[in-house]
C-alpha cells in the first residue's frame, strides 16, 4: 500500500523519546507536561464509550490510536477491532501491551491510506478518532471523512474527539491569540482549530449528519475542545 507521510512528522520522534512506561506522555495526554489523572483518562474513556454506544456486537476502528493505552479498553466493550496509527513507535506499543497475541489488531499505517487499502476490513460499525483529526489539514480531514463514508459501508457512528474549538480559541491562547494561518496549521502543537459550525460542514460534505457537544466541566479541556457525534447522511439529503 502507498504511504501518505504524515503532515506532523515529529509525532513519532515525540514518542521515542519519552520514557517505556510513560504512556499518557507518548501520546501527549498531558497537562503542562504531567500525565492526566486517572480520574481525567476515565471521563474520556466512559465518554466516547456512550458518545459511540458501543455494545457487545460492534467491530470498531479506532484511527490515530497511538499506543492503544485508550483503545484496549474500548476493544474490551466490543466484539472486536483494529486500530490504526501511522507512528512506528507506538504501534510496536501497542502489540506488545495490548495485542494479546492478535498481531493484526494494530495496524501501523497512515489514517486515509489503511481505508484505501485491501487490508481495510469492511465490517466495521463504529469508528473512533480521538485527539488526533487537527494534526491533519482540513482537506486531509475531509478525505478522512469521505473516505470512511465510501469505504466502510456498515459503519452506524463515528467519533471525532478533542477537537480544538476555533470559537474559543481566546480561552486557550489569552491574549497570545495566533493568526487565522496559524490556526490552519497540522503543524503546530494543537494544530487546526475548527469552529463547531464548520466541523459540521465539512463533514456534511463528506456524508455524514454531525452533532457536536462539549465535555462535562471538569474536563480540564473542556472549555476550548469539542467532540462531534457522526451518522450517515442519507444520500437523498445531501
Amino acid at each position: 500500500m502507498t504511504q501518505f507521510v504524515p503532515e506532523n512528522d515529529s509525532y513519532d520522534a515525540h514518542a521515542r523519546s519519552c520514557a517505556p512506561d510513560d504512556l499518557w506522555g507518548q501520546v501527549k495526554r498531558t497537562v503542562h507536561g504531567k500525565p492526566l489523572s486517572a480520574a481525567q483518562i476515565d471521563m474520556i474513556l466512559e465518554n466516547v464509550q456512550a458518545m459511540l454506544e458501543l455494545n457487545a456486537s460492534d467491530v470498531l476502528l479506532d484511527l490515530c490510536c497511538g499506543n492503544g493505552a485508550l483503545t484496549h479498553h474500548w476493544f474490551a466493550a466490543c466484539a472486536n477491532g483494529i486500530g490504526v496509527d501511522a507512528s512506528p513507535c507506538l504501534i510496536d506499543i501497542a502489540r506488545s501491551r495490548f495485542g494479546e497475541g492478535e498481531p493484526d489488531r494494530f495496524v501501523l499505517a497512515e489514517a486515509v491510506s489503511y481505508l484505501e487499502s485491501p487490508q481495510c476490513r469492511s465490517d466495521f460499525t463504529k469508528a473512533v478518532c480521538y485527539g488526533s483529526l487537527q494534526y491533519f489539514s482540513a482537506g486531509r480531514a475531509a478525505e478522512l471523512l469521505a473516505a470512511l463514508r465510501r469505504l466502510c459501508p456498515t459503519l452506524r457512528r463515528v467519533v471525532i474527539g478533542n477537537i480544538p474549538d476555533r470559537d474559543r480559541a481566546a480561552a486557550f491562547f489569552g491574549a497570545k491569540l495566533p493568526d487565522a494561518e496559524e490556526l490552519d496549521s497540522p503543524l503546530t502543537p494543537t494544530g487546526v482549530w475548527h469552529s463547531a459550525q464548520g466541523f459540521t460542514e465539512l463533514a456534511r460534505r463528506s456524508g455524514w449528519r454531525c452533532r457536536t457537544q462539549s465535555m462535562p466541566a471538569d474536563f480540564h479541556a473542556a472549555h476550548y475542545r469539542f467532540d462531534a457525534i457522526l451518522t450517515p447522511l442519507e444520500e437523498n439529503s445531501r
